[in-house]
């Protein structure tokens, strides 16, 4: 039997600490460690960066450029400075999805000569490489007999930016939704975010990983004083921690709140004293399996809930691997006797993440490949 070609077209991979470099870099692998004949097309990325990725001997690792469109710097000192770039970077953003809509154009051009895929699954966000993947696309070109259009989060009904998308995106997604052979979100609650009339062609497929890769720590002993985690970025309002910590500085006890994030600088206005900033300890961003292995050192983890149904945060699903309990929060309303709860060691309350299993990513590759067929249309 010939193996099964896959493509995948993703701005993130390997090394790249995200979501959706997780979603590509798990896939491929399990992908390749079955058999299959994979191709990731990525950004340009120097090749000693893939050194320590396992499979890579046995995928094709193509890239489609180095992106060159400028991210506009508005670290000024100066005031006016910094809200004028501070306010074209999100015009621009608006307007074009600048810059991101550069990898329209190099994966339109990347794909140009591609052909005879079994499965092409193009990975979002950000959005514009769906975009490139379908002005690729054509009925004397297909590229491959099944193109998956896989969607982390919605883009024109999405709901925890500040800013809705502008109203010309609707005919773009539309235009390329059309186009798809399947869209594949990770949860269902999500479906309403994307327009009825695509609703037929949407598959519930979750994010997926390799619960082999991680080391569960058999602890023993217990942290003297509460010690507690939260790994991620914020929203202002929707994703917001805010109350959570003028709440836990207001009480008269010792703990640890480790916070690991990009967005320092939203968190140290709140630590106002030498007390706070020994209580709520920011740390950088590290790689995924070392943060799974270090919070397993502490007796708990923090999420706060995203504004709505639509976007659910896949470090629920590493918190589930690594068996700890889950203190779940909202943003705007504080449940100050479940938090006194989590301080106190109770966490009969705990969030409980369902189906563990369905996020294996051998299971999830699995729902991928179900869905190669012979397409009438191209």
């Amino acid at each position: 039997m010939d193996k099964q070609k896959i493509l995948i077209i993703s701005r993130s991979f390997y090394p790249e600490n995200s979501p959706r470099s997780f979603r590509t870099t798990e896939l491929a692998k399990e992908f390749a460690r079955k058999g299959c004949d994979v191709t990731v097309l990525t950004k340009f990325r120097p090749d000693f960066e893939y050194y320590g990725l396992e499979y890579s001997e046995k995928m094709n690792i193509n890239n489609y450029g180095k992106l060159k469109f400028p991210i506009l710097n508005y670290k000024f000192n100066n005031y006016l400075l910094k809200y004028f770039f501070r306010g074209l970077s999100r015009f621009l953003l608006l307007l074009f999805e600048y810059p991101a809509i550069e990898n329209m154009f190099r994966i339109k051009k990347a794909l140009k000569h591609e052909s005879g895929y079994d499965l092409m699954i193009s990975i979002a966000s950000p959005y514009p490489v769906h975009w490139g993947t379908a002005l690729a696309r054509k009925k004397n070109q297909p590229i491959a007999k099944t193109w998956v259009a896989d969607c982390g989060d919605p883009y024109y009904g999405r709901e925890n930016d500040s800013f809705p998308v502008l109203f010309y995106f609707k005919h773009i997604e539309k235009w390329m939704f059309r186009k798809t052979d399947y869209i594949a979100i990770p949860v269902e609650t999500a479906k309403d975010a994307y327009f009825k009339e695509f609703h037929k062609k949407i598959k519930i497929i979750p994010q997926g990983f390799n619960f082999e890769d991680i080391k569960l720590e058999k602890i023993n002993h217990k942290n003297n004083i509460p010690t507690f985690a939260y790994a991620g970025n914020f929203i202002p309002v929707h994703r917001d921690p805010k109350l959570f910590i003028d709440y836990l500085l207001s009480l008269k006890i010792d703990f640890e709140f480790h916070i690991y994030t990009k967005m320092k600088d939203f968190i140290n206005p709140l630590l106002k004293t030498e007390e706070s900033k020994q209580k709520i300890i920011l740390h950088d961003f590290i790689p995924r399996k070392q943060l799974l292995q270090e919070i397993q050192l502490y007796d708990f983890v923090v999420n706060i809930e995203n504004r709505g149904v639509k976007q659910i945060p896949s470090k629920l699903i590493d918190y589930a691997i690594i068996q700890k309990p889950i203190l779940n929060l909202k943003s705007q309303e504080l449940d100050k006797d479940n938090i006194k709860r989590f301080l106190k060691g109770d966490y009969s309350k705990s969030y409980i993440v369902k189906n563990i299993d369905q996020y294996r990513i051998e299971n999830v590759a699995n729902q991928f490949l179900s869905l190669i067929h012979a397409n009438e249309n191209y």
